[in-house]
Parts: C-alpha cells; structure tokens; sequence
C-alpha cells in the first residue's frame, strides 16, 4: 500500500532511547534475572551474562535497527523492501508480528500481578504476616480467576492507552516518564539494598566469581537470557527502529540501551540480594522470588509497606514500557500494510490479545489440571513455545538475513554514516555473521533439550 502521510518519527534522540530502553527492561530484569543469577550462583554467571551480550545480543540489536531504520516500515514492510515484496524473508516480519501479540497476551496475566500487589503493598497486607500466610495470599491471587483476568485486563488497558497516542503523542511521550521514575524506584531501593545488614553478603554473590559453580547449564542460561532481555527476535526493535531518522548514529544509541537494559538488571539484584541474605532467605528461591520472598522481606522491615510500593510500582513500570512496544509491532503492521487507523488498529489488537490471553490467566485455575500441551498448561506452552522458539528462531533469522544476505555496502553506508568510526562495520559484520547465529543455533539446541 503507497504511504499518503509522512511516517511518523521519533521527537529526540533521548526519547528513542528510554522507548526502546523500556522496550528491553521488563520483567525479565526486575523479576528474571535475580532469581536466575541466584540459581546459577551469582558472580561468575554475571560475567558470562555480560561477555554474551555484548557478542550476541549488541550486534543482533544493531541489525534489527538497521532493518527497521533501512526498510522505515513495520516488521513485515521493512523485509518487504529490502528483500522484495515476494521475498520469503518476509515471513520473519510475519513471525515477528505474531510472536509479539502472542507474547503481549500471556505478559500482560502475569505483569497484572503487579498491579494487584502495588494495592495489597499500599494496604498493608503483607505487614505482620508469616511466611505462609503471604505465600497463601500469592496463591489465592492466582488461584482466583476472576482476580487474575480482571488485572489482566486492567493492564491491557494501560497499554492501550499509552499506545493509541501514536510514536510522540504516546510511547515517546509516556517512556518519558516512566522510565525516569523506574530508574528513580530502582535507585531508592539499591540505596536501601546497600545500607542493610546484607549489603556486603549481596555485593560478594554478585561481583565475586565462583567458577566452580558455573555449570554448562548456567552458561547456556546467561546466553538465553543475554539475548531475551534485550526484547529481540520479536519485530520490536525493528519497528521502533523505523521511526528514526537517517543521521541517527545506531551504534552509540544501540550501546546507550544496551548500558541501560544492563545496568537495570545489576542494580535489580543488588536491590534484592542484600535484603534477602539479611533476612536470612536462599538466594536461589527461583520464580517465587519476587512474588512470595520479596514481600516476607518486605514485612519485617521498618515501613516495610512504603518499600513494597516502591518494588512492585517499579515491577508495574517495567512491565508496561515492553509490553508498549510488543502491541506496537501489530498496530505498526495494520497501520502500515493495512491503511487502518491508529485507534482502531491498537483497540482491536488490545481486545484479541485479552480474550487470546484469558486461557493464560485460566492456567493457574479453572484450567490448571488441563494439560495437553505435551503435559503443559496453555501459559506454559505458549511461554516455551515464545520464549525458547520463536524469540531465538526471529534473532537467527534477523541475524542471517544481515550477516549473508543484505547487501554488505548498504549496511555499510547505515552503520557508519559519512565513514567516522569505519572500524564498527568489519566488528559487527563478524559478530552477526558468525558469532550471534552460532550462539542462537545452541539455545535453540538446548531449548530441544540436545544438552540435557
């Protein structure tokens, strides 16, 4: 379809970079990263998680801006025109389109439960309470499915919201805000993390290597996670890449996110191992960590209720600067390819992706003993179908269109620009050529469980 309006662009380099930093820092910093460090044994796993992201999950992010900024159309559009119309590479963008809207669907049950706890933390319900009787009112929340849905929806909403306002009017504009105010939670909560009794405990188990407990499991881990947190393989990157401008230097902006989406995780794990050790808990609890241990921290410190506000509010706030971003693609799609409005296109989407989301929310209940998923709910089947397949299946692709496709002089001519910095191109065309497939081709070997 012929564009007839000018496509939309970003307002300002800083707003490009906290929309796509929100794109990248979700639950995965806040809630995964912790609890997988925790059980991969802390400082040497976070060395390796930092060497994977600069080999795989940097060059990757370079090259689905470069397909999004070259192509200046949605995820399907931009391979369209770089690859041609008939081109069956167009089908990553296809992939891209459908592995966002189905992650949306599933992210939005659980980052409802934030929102839920936000209320909760406010009104003191964890205060005074044992363990088991916050454990009990984690599982009455998810076993309860009128709870569960109607925070699913209220988070869809939310989303909905910021995105009908357009690239300015509403993503750039609410990234704006939130991600200062994730980055000022986060820092109140390091700053309480580092003046506890556990601050040195937390500060040796993430910064002191142990390498006798990096297993080949934990290395396949930080590569894993290396590559999710950074929200790749799913046409997010390469949507927001196509509202940038031609004189945009990717690379510094491509490390700036990647600094950022690092650096959230950090200061996340050492918001929440001193307080964890002082309380005297295993760091290696796993998924519960934030839901069921963070609060038992939580109530035996003093204005344990104003702390929990502050974590859960900063779990919200992540939460919604990706999931903007996973609706975008979609909209992005029906807009572009399909002449729809903005309003519509992103109700639409927000509507589908809630009634394709409530066998998720189902999961944890009604459908809970309802398995035939070779033995997995509908939330653990779409999870591992999105995050151990179609994620690493979208990167690979992205990877090998770039590194063995795409013309070597037109990537040339976005990365360096008027030829500063001519060293970037030969480094990255390695790393994506090489490097990133070789490392995507193994999660993919041992998500099938060839390493285990």
């Amino acid at each position: 379809m012929n564009r007839t309006t000018p496509r939309s662009q970003w307002a300002s380099r800083i707003g490009f970079v906290l929309a796509a930093a929100g794109s990248a820092i979700g639950l995965g910093n806040i809630w995964k990263f912790p609890y997988i460090t925790g059980l991969n044994g802390g400082g040497a796993f976070v060395l390796v998680y930092l060497g994977c992201i600069l080999l795989v999950g940097l060059p990757i992010m370079m090259a689905e801006f470069l397909i999004g900024r070259h192509g200046q159309k949605d995820a399907v559009g931009s391979f369209a025109s770089l690859a041609g119309e008939r081109s069956p590479w167009r089908m990553v963008g296809w992939m891209g389109v459908f592995t966002s809207f189905l992650l949306f669907s599933f992210y939005a049950v659980v980052a409802g439960w934030s929102f839920d706890y936000i209320v909760r933390s406010a009104t003191g319900a964890f205060q005074g309470k044992s363990a088991d009787e916050i454990n009990a009112i984690f599982g009455q929340l998810v076993t309860s499915p009128v709870q569960v849905i109607f925070w699913q929806a209220v988070f869809i909403v939310a989303t909905v919201g910021i995105v009908v306002g357009g690239v300015r009017g509403g993503i750039e504009r609410w990234s704006k805000i939130l991600m200062p105010l994730l980055f000022l939670l986060l820092l109140l909560l390091f700053v309480r993390g580092m003046t506890s009794p556990g601050a040195r405990a937390g500060l040796e188990f993430m910064f002191r290597p142990d390498f006798s407990k990096l297993t080949p499991n934990a290395l396949l881990d930080a590569l894993g996670h290396s590559f999710f947190t950074l929200s790749l393989g799913a046409g997010t990157m390469i949507t927001y890449g196509s509202y940038l401008d031609r004189k945009a230097d990717l690379f510094t902006l491509s490390l700036r996110i990647t600094i950022l989406d690092t650096l959230v995780a950090l200061l996340a794990g050492l918001a929440i191992f001193p307080v964890v050790f002082a309380a005297g808990l295993e760091p290696s609890s796993g998924p519960g960590l934030v839901f069921q241990t963070i609060p038992i921290v939580f109530s035996a410190l003093p204005f344990g209720s104003f702390l929990a506000v502050l974590f859960f509010l900063l779990l919200a706030f992540a939460a919604l600067s990706s999931s903007i971003s996973m609706l975008e693609v979609s909209v992005a799609y029906l807009v572009d390819e399909k002449g729809w409005g903005r309003t519509l296109a992103t109700s639409l989407m927000g509507f589908f992706a809630f009634v394709i989301g409530i066998p998720s929310a189902l999961s944890f209940n009604k459908l809970a003993q309802f398995t035939p998923f070779f033995g997995r709910t509908f939330f653990d089947f779409v999870d591992k179908l999105v995050s151990s397949y179609l994620l690493p299946l979208g990167g690979l692709c992205v990877a090998l269109y770039a590194g063995w496709f795409w013309k070597a002089d037109a990537e040339k001519r976005e990365l360096t620009g008027d030829g500063d910095r001519a060293w970037i191109y030969p480094l990255w065309h390695l790393l994506v050529r090489f490097i990133a497939p070789l490392a995507v081709v193994v999660i993919l070997l041992n998500q099938a469980g060839l390493f285990g």
